[in-house]
Formats: C-alpha cells, sequence, structure tokens
C-alpha cells in the first residue's frame, strides 16, 4: 500500500506562481513512474507532468515551459513548480504513482487561477 499527499494548491492570480508537493510513504525511486494529473469541471483528466524512476520527464504540450517536475529522493517526495499560470490552469491536481503491480493516487489538491 502506498500513500500519496498533496499539498501546495491555492487561490493565486493569472502570470502568479504555485509549487505542488507529493509525499510518498515509500521511495519515489522504487516506482516506474510518478506525475501530476489534473481535472477541470466538466473535463476529463489529464497528465501534466510525469518522471520515471531513472528520472526522465514528460510534459502536457499546454504546460511545457511553464511547469517543472522535480523529486527529492531523501523525502520521498515529488514536486511541480508552475509557473506564468493562467486561468486554464484552474483544475484538481492529483498525484499518481505507478508501480509493477498497481496504480496510486493522492487525494488532489485544488489550483485556482483568478484575479
Amino acid at each position: 500500500q502506498v500513500q500519496l499527499v498533496e499539498s501546495g494548491g491555492g487561490l493565486v492570480q493569472p502570470g502568479g506562481s504555485l509549487t505542488l508537493s507529493c509525499a510518498a510513504s515509500r521511495s519515489i525511486v522504487s516506482f516506474l513512474r510518478i506525475g501530476w494529473y489534473r481535472q477541470a469541471p466538466g473535463k476529463q483528466r489529464e497528465l501534466v507532468a510525469a518522471m520515471t524512476g531513472g528520472g526522465s520527464t514528460n510534459y502536457a504540450d499546454s504546460v511545457k515551459g511553464r511547469f517543472t517536475i522535480s523529486r527529492d529522493n531523501a523525502k520521498n517526495t515529488v514536486y511541480l513548480q508552475m509557473n506564468s499560470l493562467k486561468p486554464e490552469d484552474t483544475a484538481v491536481y492529483y498525484c499518481k504513482a505507478i508501480t509493477t503491480t498497481l496504480n496510486y493516487w493522492g487525494q488532489g489538491t485544488q489550483v485556482t487561477v483568478s484575479s
């Protein structure tokens, strides 16, 4: 069993920045992949950014150049640095970890971009 706890969401003005954190209950390098997804009202959940156990990353086209995924192995934590936020980035952001047997989701954290 793996627990993922997200934090760092909130209300921010357009153009602002936020950093989300996802703390895992075990070593994050053991995951095949760990990443961030988001779901806006009335829309499907979509991949935002992900990182493999080896450190390779990929991003949704809509966030390339603005968002950065990173990790602190010692803290078993993955981060999502979000810059130049836009109203269309408003969503619940979820952390997801993929193992060889199961996938795990966090409870989500709300990000609202509004003036």
